[in-house]
């Protein structure tokens, strides 16, 4: 009887775990909202008017206005961004709002060869379509096209410490090994490679020392999608490992430390790289959640890749 009583214990004591676990949706994480952004492009670039999105607030605007990120509780940004370039307008769009069935909209990212029309040349670019929680800084100056990266804010202040982020997906992957590599040149040219979608979330916590920021990375998930996930996976989960990962089972090169250019705003207000410095188990005070239909740095990737994403949450 004392051991059944004690299963009966540790049963119970499974199952409130499990009804601790909670979900919290990531404001504007469903993509129900969405703000459409009308802009004209110069004369001496298409001259043509494109629409292209940000997540947010439901709004329109019209004209060749930035669009400031984080107003009104939004803690999105994406790829698409308006650009002003020798005093000529541009801009580029890989993400939009799409339905979904019956049960409302979702975010889609294409991996895309970009049109640059400028005097009468008719330049490529290769770009990812990619969500994150940040900011993008416009109109995009010139100097960005050498270094995409510096005009984008990575990460929220964030002190929490979930077990998971959580999300509905499928996915358009080619299994080819060539990339295309495309910066704003005429002839685009095949490279040896292989891309695919992926998500990241890494729990950092930041300092700054005479202007530099620095970076003990708390915690980290991440997850690669190699192949078509043509019907919706609803509720998929991709947990947060916490501490040092590389004494972890299946750690993966590309989890490390400085694997990507982020930067931030300094006490100066100027950007800076976030250097990671280590691993610790400290408590976070940044949160970095990218997803993206590409895994390579910006300007190379597979033309016609697709991701799907809905139902954006963390868990705890």
């Amino acid at each position: 009887m004392k051991k059944i009583c004690l299963s009966i214990l540790a049963f119970l004591a499974v199952v409130s775990g499990y009804s601790e676990e909670r979900v919290e949706p990531i404001p504007f994480g469903d993509f129900e909202q969405w703000v459409v952004r009308n802009i004209t492009e110069s004369k001496l670039l298409s001259g043509k008017l494109k629409t292209i999105y940000a997540i947010g607030p439901t709004d329109t605007i019209n004209g060749p206005e930035p669009y400031y990120y984080g107003l009104n509780g939004n803690p999105w940004s994406v790829s698409n961004a308006y650009a002003r370039v020798l005093g000529m307008d541009k801009v580029s769009g890989t993400t939009r709002p799409e339905r979904r069935d019956s049960t409302g909209w979702c975010c889609r990212m294409d991996c895309k060869l970009e049109d640059v029309v400028a005097l009468g040349i008719d330049l490529k670019l290769q770009i990812a379509g990619t969500i994150f929680l940040g900011w993008t800084y416009e109109p995009v100056p010139l100097k960005a096209a050498n270094d995409p990266y510096s005009v984008v804010d990575f990460g929220i202040p964030f002190t929490k410490r979930p077990i998971a982020v959580q999300l509905d997906y499928k996915a358009k992957v080619a299994e080819s090994d060539t990339v295309t590599y495309a910066k704003a040149v005429a002839h685009p040219r095949l490279i040896p490679g292989r891309d695919c979608a992926e998500i990241y979330i890494y729990m950092q916590k930041r300092w700054e020392e005479n202007g530099k920021i620095y970076a003990h990375r708390v915690g980290t998930g991440y997850e690669r999608i190699w192949k078509d996930i043509p019907e919706w996976v609803n509720d998929h989960r991709v947990p947060i490992r916490y501490g040092d990962i590389t004494k972890q089972p299946n750690y993966q090169d590309y989890e490390g430390l400085n694997q990507h250019k982020f930067r931030t705003k300094n006490s100066k207000g100027d950007m800076v790289k976030v250097n990671e410095v280590g691993y610790s188990d400290e408590e976070p005070t940044h949160m970095v959640l990218m997803i993206s239909s590409g895994c390579y740095e910006a300007f190379i990737g597979h033309d016609g890749n697709t991701l799907w994403v809905d139902n954006v949450c963390l868990v705890y």
